[in-house]
């Protein structure tokens, strides 16, 4: 079967030594600091069965921790099993649209990524506005997170209501990707669902055998057409997250949609 990993990231050194990454260190036992490779994930792809990984681009106050050109570049190397999530400085907001239009192509990078506790900045701050027209108009998905922060930041922005609500409600035609299910604001997860045909989550950053119960439901529920698999790769490895697969107890149909056929029409693969 299919699987597309749609959060990803080839970390850099200047993104992996951030101070608030340390939490996420901890809990996974590491000394050293997440740095990555293209060989290296690419074996990882490997052994989970990950056809293509979507790898995004990080950007915040502190500068480009993962450039759009860096991601361009690891893209090249094996454009069959990757594509590409741009990003942009939200403080220079036409500069922000110009990278949109530069690197946003729909082909090789097929959406944009901004993490909102990154900038300390809710969705519905009025820097993001160009960033939705530009995706708008570029026909692709804005991705961001949702939900909780496992690294040293602040939690707030991830609220998907009042934040994420406005802005969908603010641009209507804008198809939004929420990253790391949304816990621990479920609900609100489930009423953004009804609410908006064009709004998706992924599961980046859980083992599938750790998602919360309630989110498995709306999984096999009004989830079914609007979840797909990330592994928040090096964070976890892609491996690692499927591993509990099976403990959903997914219909095939499900199961087709949630590893690869949601991806596939949200990103256009």
């Amino acid at each position: 079967m299919s699987v597309i990993d749609v959060w990803s990231q080839i970390t850099t050194a200047r993104m992996g030594n951030r101070p608030w990454l340390q939490t996420l260190m901890r809990w996974n036992g590491q000394t050293e600091n997440f740095v990555s490779s293209v060989d290296a994930t690419l074996q990882e792809m490997d052994k989970a069965g990950v056809d293509i990984s979507l790898l995004s681009a990080w950007y915040g106050p502190e500068g480009d921790l993962i450039s759009n050109e860096e991601v361009a570049e690891q893209i090249a190397t094996a454009p069959a099993r990757f594509r590409g999530l741009a990003s942009a400085d939200l403080t220079r907001p036409m500069e922000a649209v110009r990278e949109i239009r530069r690197w946003v192509d729909g082909k090789r990078f097929v959406g944009v990524r901004v993490v909102p506790w990154l900038w300390g900045l809710p969705p519905n701050n009025r820097l993001y506005y160009p960033i939705y027209a530009a995706c708008i108009e570029a026909g692709v998905p804005f991705c961001t997170q949702i939900g909780h922060t496992g690294p040293l930041k602040g939690s707030d922005t991830g609220r998907l209501i009042p934040y994420l609500e406005e802005v969908m409600l603010d641009f209507p035609e804008l198809v939004v990707v929420g990253g790391h299910v949304g816990f621990p604001w479920i609900d609100e997860l489930v009423t953004m669902t009804v609410k908006f045909p064009n709004f998706h989550v992924d599961t980046s950053a859980y083992a599938l055998h750790r998602l919360p119960p309630a989110f498995v439901d709306w999984m096999k529920g009004i989830g079914q057409r609007r979840v797909m698999f990330g592994s928040n790769w090096q964070m976890l490895s892609p491996a690692t997250c499927l591993k509990g697969l099976g403990s959903l107890t997914l219909s095939p149909e499900a199961s087709a949609d949630f590893l690869s056929g949601n991806a596939k029409r949200v990103f256009g693969l």
